[in-house]
């Protein structure tokens, strides 16, 4: 059992016990545990044998004890028990934006709810309004939050899957008598949220992908019919794997593309007399060809990155030669947007610095939270000061890393900045977000947004949308003014590749190419490990047609200072 599912089991601990009124000092042991587990750098097994893990701060003898047994057995009787506890809809309704653990007890204890569908209907009926602490507003947010929860219901992020995914490919690589096997479909296209994990596999024979599907820790419910397996992965995500003695390039093209873009090719290849089947359906496939760069070429197009095959005008490009060679993330030099223990990173400036290092990037723009994020521990104007000098003074220590003097400043709700311009002055780079008032109207938040673009401290804008992936819509905003309002001012529009934002959207990235708008691809890191989504980013910059000189973070340190001040 691994850091992150005992981290995972820790937190449900907490839910249920906030659920029954048990102490909050007891539900907080357990978050806190969770959260510290999570942060492991050292292999938690290791620590549970020595009895080290004594010695980590937050785990006392009780904890202890039931991690021993976790780890030991892969089963915990306390947490077994709790869950029998507790109906498990309960559990369920904290998947529901808005709605958290004490608003969940309140609707079992009172109204004897213990089902999300029998939320639902009590929403409809108007029976939450009169409970205390609620009211008309809260009982729509979570009628809201219902349909958001309906919506998601087999996504996952495309950062939850993919590890799993290239695990389960390798397996059936290693098998005896697989000649081939590549991961297709909306994980090969790099969507951000996926519902599958679809392989096509090169093999004589089903039996070969079995044998190393065997090899594939937690897959369940496999089964075969022909030529297809399917599955059920650890997470609950469906696997199918296709087998055919050869693994064709039709094969790989069919399996990678949206059906918006097969139909395109289709077409063009119908109006050029071209003989196109991909599948072999009604005939063999056609034409011949021994490589997907070969199938698009019969067309007289160059090869289409799988990520932009979406339909979405990228054949026109291809065939007008507008497709360049896309970003990708070996050209990211340096990164902005990190956090540290300043403000609510879990890092301190020397652990984030050495982790850049250690990742090959030449710079680091630290950017904790200004002063309004209180509940955030926000800088006030002493604290900026003290940072500063220990930015110096780490500096002094490597000439290998330029590390660059930023702030997460907060937008106000009339869109001027929470720092006056003289301390803006101060920092090599200011990065623009929204942490409150995210029910403006569209026209305010608009309006919002722009204003703090037209201030010339302001280097780039943050999570421009404010959405959480399957978790949060963003708010209402008119994105494509934003993005003009960013060309006006010459303003960086920044793409956030912490797996649950990826914000801005990809699709939007082909608006502010065609603006002039250039991205740069930062992390948000709130602790060392967030340095490492970068590539997550970089899948969203590639997706929206993105090439290195679209990325300001290409720059190396010699050029990037000149280019965040040509910003004011």
């Amino acid at each position: 059992m691994d850091k992150r599912e005992i981290s995972r089991i820790f937190e449900e601990i907490g839910l249920l016990l906030e659920m029954k009124g048990e102490s909050p000092f007891k539900s907080r042991a357990y978050y806190n545990a969770a959260r510290t587990i999570e942060m492991l750098t050292e292999d938690i097994s290791e620590l549970v044998a020595s009895g080290r893990i004594r010695e980590v701060r937050g785990i006392g003898e009780a904890l202890a004890g039931k991690l021993a047994e976790l780890v030991g057995t892969g089963r915990l009787g306390y947490y077994e028990e709790l869950k029998r506890s507790v109906p498990e809809g309960l559990l369920e309704m904290t998947a529901i934006p808005g709605l958290g653990p004490k608003k969940i007890a309140a609707v079992w204890n009172q109204l004897g709810i213990t089902t999300v569908g029998e939320l639902e209907y009590a929403c409809i009926e108007n029976r939450l309004v009169g409970l205390p602490g609620f009211g008309q507003k809260t009982q729509d947010k979570i009628r809201q939050g219902i349909q958001q929860l309906k919506r998601r219901r087999g996504f996952h992020l495309y950062a939850t899957v993919i590890g799993e995914a290239e695990r389960l490919v390798g397996a059936i690589r290693h098998a005896t008598g697989v000649r081939r096997a590549e991961l297709v479909g909306e994980l090969r296209r790099r969507l951000e949220v996926v519902r599958t994990i679809s392989v096509l596999a090169g093999a004589d024979r089903p039996h070969s992908v079995l044998e190393g599907l065997r090899h594939v820790e937690g897959l369940g419910e496999v089964t075969q019919a022909g030529n297809r397996i399917t599955a059920r992965s650890s997470l609950g995500v469906p696997v199918t794997v296709t087998v055919s003695e050869d693994l064709a390039a039709h094969a790989m093209l069919a399996g990678s593309a949206s059906e918006e873009h097969l139909a395109a090719l289709a077409a063009r290849a119908a109006r050029m007399k071209v003989p196109w089947n991909l599948t072999g359906e009604h005939g063999g496939i056609a034409p011949k060809a021994d490589s997907e760069e070969a199938l698009y070429a019969a067309l007289g197009l160059p090869y289409i990155e799988p990520e932009l095959r979406e339909g979405l005008g990228e054949i026109e490009a291809a065939e007008a030669g507008r497709l360049k060679p896309l970003v990708e993330a070996g050209h990211i030099q340096g990164v902005f947007h990190n956090h540290t223990t300043y403000s609510d990173g879990s890092a301190s400036l020397d652990e984030m610095v050495a982790a850049a290092r250690a990742l090959g990037y030449r710079y680091i723009g630290i950017s904790d939270h200004s002063q309004s994020a209180f509940y955030a521990n926000g800088l006030k104007e002493d604290r900026i000061r003290e940072q500063h000098a220990a930015i110096d003074a780490v500096q002094q220590k490597f000439s290998d890393i330029r590390i660059f003097k930023g702030i997460e400043a907060d937008i106000l709700v009339d869109g001027a900045m929470d720092y006056p311009d003289d301390v803006l002055a101060s920092f090599d780079f200011v990065i623009a977000s929204v942490h409150s008032r995210f029910n403006l109207s569209e026209e305010d938040q608009t309006r919002r947004i722009c204003l703090a673009l037209a201030n010339p401290y302001v280097t780039m804008l943050g999570h421009a949308t404010g959405r959480l992936l399957l978790s949060r819509e963003g708010y209402r905003v008119d994105m494509r003014k934003v993005i003009e309002t960013a060309a006006a001012h010459g303003k960086i529009v920044e793409i956030n590749a912490n797996p649950h934002r990826l914000d801005l959207d990809w699709r939007l990235c082909r608006y502010a190419k065609a603006r002039g708008v250039r991205v740069s691809i930062n992390p948000d890191a709130h602790a060392t490990e967030g340095l490492e989504d970068v590539p997550f980013g970089v899948n969203v910059a590639r997706k929206g047609g993105l090439e290195p000189s679209d990325v300001v973070n290409t720059l190396g340190p010699e050029e990037i200072l000149p280019a965040l001040k040509l910003r004011r």
